[in-house]
C-alpha cells in the first residue's frame, strides 16, 4: 500500500533523536546554570565572605593586644618600662610617654627598646595607618594561612623589627582575606605611619612609593632596601626604615607595589 500523497510518515527512530537531542541540550543548560551559579558563590565567598571573617578576626586580635598591653603583670605596666621582664630603652631624661624624635643615624641603644623576637605567625603589634582608617595587627612571618589569610600584616622574616636600625618589612592582602593595602595606592609622601608594641609606638614618614615591580624583586626589603628591577627607587645609605609591600595591579598577583618610609619618632609606653 502506498503512503498518500503530502502525507509527512514519522518514523520511531526520529522520534528518539529529536528526544535525545532535547535531553542533552536541557541537561547541557543545567549543568552550565549551575556552574554560574557556583562561581556565584565562589566570589560571594572571595570578596564578601573572606573579608568580614578575616576582619572580624584582626579586630579582635588588635583589641586582645591592647587589653595585654594594658594589664599589668606578664606583659609590664604601661609607663613601667619593662614588658614581660624585659626592659626598654629610652633616652636620658625623656619621660614615659613623650614623644622623641629619632636623628636618622642615631645609635639604636639610645631610643629603640630591647623586645624579645616574636614567635612564628605570633601577632605581637599594631599597624596604624590614618589615611587609609587602617588600623590591624603585624604577626611575624607572611605565611598565607597563618598569618595573612587572617587579614594580618606579615612582618618578613629576617628583616629588622619596629624601631631598629635596618628595614622593618611587612606584607599585606591587597584583594580577599580582610586586604588590609587594598587602598595602599592613595598614600601620599608624608603621610604617618604607626607601629604600636607594647613597648612604644614608632611612627615612620611615608617617603617614597614604588608603583609597581616583579613580584622576585628582593631588594625593595634589604636592610638598605633599593629595587633591583627600578634601581632609581630606594636608598643608599643605612638608616631606620619600614617597607609595606601588597600585589599590584588589584586582583592579581603579578606585580608587587612597595610603600617606603622613614622613622621619625618614638614614644613609649
Amino acid at each position: 500500500m502506498t503512503a498518500l500523497s503530502g502525507v509527512r510518515v514519522v518514523r520511531h527512530s526520529d522520534r528518539r533523536r529529536r528526544a535525545r537531542r532535547r535531553r542533552v541540550l536541557w541537561g547541557g543548560g543545567e549543568a552550565l546554570v549551575t556552574a554560574g551559579v557556583l562561581l556565584m558563590l565562589l566570589v560571594v565567598h572571595q570578596l564578601w565572605w573572606t573579608n568580614l571573617e578575616a576582619r572580624r578576626g584582626a579586630e579582635r586580635q588588635v583589641a586582645d593586644l591592647e587589653r595585654e598591653w594594658g594589664t599589668p603583670g606578664a606583659l609590664g605596666t604601661p609607663g613601667s618600662g619593662t614588658a614581660g621582664g624585659v626592659p626598654s630603652v629610652a633616652p636620658s631624661g625623656t619621660p614615659s610617654g613623650s614623644p622623641t624624635a629619632v636623628p636618622s643615624r642615631a645609635p639604636r641603644s639610645s631610643y629603640v627598646p630591647v623586645a624579645a623576637v616574636p614567635q612564628s605567625s605570633q601577632a605581637y603589634a599594631v599597624l596604624d595607618i590614618p589615611r587609609l582608617g587602617l588600623r590591624v595587627p603585624v604577626a611575624e612571618g607572611v605565611s598565607k594561612a597563618d598569618v595573612l589569610n587572617k587579614g594580618y600584616v606579615g612582618h618578613y622574616p629576617g628583616t629588622g623589627q619596629p624601631g631598629q636600625a635596618g628595614n622593618f618589612a611587612l606584607a599585606g592582602h591587597r584583594n580577599t582575606h580582610g586586604e588590609p593595602f587594598r587602598y595602599l595606592p592613595r598614600l601620599r609622601r608624608g603621610d604617618d605611619i604607626e607601629v604600636e608594641t607594647r613597648t612604644a609606638t614608632y611612627t615612620y614618614d611615608v617617603d617614597q612609593i614604588l608603583s609597581q615591580t616583579s613580584a622576585s624583586d628582593s631588594g625593595v626589603v634589604r636592610p638598605v632596601p633599593r629595587s633591583l628591577v627600578r634601581p632609581s627607587y630606594g636608598y643608599d645609605t643605612p638608616g631606620y626604615y619600614i617597607t609595606l609591600t601588597t600585589c599590584t595591579p588589584e586582583f592579581t598577583s603579578r606585580y608587587r607595589m612597595v610603600v617606603w618610609g622613614k622613622l621619625v619618632s618614638m614614644r613609649p609606653r
